[in-house]
């Protein structure tokens, strides 16, 4: 049997005098914030992103934290961390009281912010940043800011399905954002075309950029733009696929199991997007990169 080097004995003997109580005093703070999500909002339609937002930030800043680590091995840590640590504090003692959610889970991200801060300086933060970012979207806008924003968007959507639908010789009619076909109505509600659909659809564009990590500034930029039209597209299709549903099988089936896979088709539709117009944005930046190498 070999014996352990002295880097990884003294990394574990770090994971145990410091890590852990540092995660098991996280634990204590926020498991009973993350139970209540999972028995509550997260079990709603609009929200049922947030325990995927959450596993893959955990699974990032585990991809990222050997780096971590070997970059900010002796570097000085951030007495400004101690402020950012009594600001979670507040935000999480404000948040939990009043069950004002935006605090709460937001204060979550402000406490790593901190303790990466004091135990590992700044440098840790600037590794783990995108993790840190991508934990954002799992965070409840506020009610007004989504229901001033999706009213909009529920309109467009309901408007480009229902031009589609015509166009292929369907008996439909809008009303708003109630469409008729046929002898049914549906109402495109907010699961279906709001502002949560559309940042959870932003933040499956943004992984896939962390996860490609493309050497080209212009295709990174084109694809993080067209992520918002692509989402938008995606919403049609799956409006679209929920009124077809309804109308050829009947009510029962486009608001049970059928709804549920209408779901999985936007999610499938955005993914699919993303990749097509990733690789043409590859074109596109071929010869931006091939003039580059000819100057050099």
């Amino acid at each position: 049997m070999m014996p352990l080097s002295t880097p990884y004995r003294h990394s574990l003997k770090e994971m145990s005098m410091l890590w852990l109580p540092v995660l098991a005093g996280l634990m204590v703070l926020y498991i009973p914030t993350f139970y209540d999500l999972a028995n509550g909002l997260w079990t709603h339609d609009e929200q049922i992103h947030g325990p995927i937002i959450l596993a893959l930030s955990i699974w990032l800043i585990y991809r990222k934290w050997p780096e971590m680590m070997v970059r900010s091995e002796g570097k000085p840590s951030s007495g400004s961390g101690w402020f950012v640590f009594v600001v979670a504090l507040i935000l999480y003692a404000i948040g939990r009281s009043q069950h004002i959610l935006v605090f709460e889970i937001g204060s979550f991200i402000v406490m790593l912010c901190a303790i990466l801060l004091i135990v590992r300086g700044a440098t840790a933060l600037k590794v783990l940043w995108f993790p840190l970012f991508f934990m954002l979207f799992m965070i409840p806008l506020p009610g007004p800011v989504v229901s001033t924003l999706t009213m909009p968007m529920k309109m467009a959507v309901s408007y480009v399905a229902e031009h589609i639908l015509y166009w292929a010789d369907y008996p439909i009619a809008r009303n708003g954002v109630i469409l008729q076909i046929g002898q049914y109505q549906l109402l495109v509600a907010d699961a279906c075309a709001g502002l949560q659909t559309l940042l959870t659809l932003e933040a499956l564009g943004l992984f896939y950029l962390n996860l490609m990590q493309h050497t080209s500034v212009f295709r990174n930029v084109a694809l993080a733009i067209l992520i918002i039209p692509i989402s938008f597209t995606a919403n049609v299709i799956r409006v679209i696929a929920l009124t077809l549903i309804t109308y050829h099988y009947g009510d029962a089936a486009g608001q049970g199991f059928m709804h549920g896979f209408a779901g999985m088709v936007l999610f499938m539709s955005a993914l699919i997007l993303i990749l097509s117009v990733d690789s043409c944005l590859q074109y596109f930046s071929k010869p931006r990169l091939t003039n580059s190498a000819a100057l050099a």
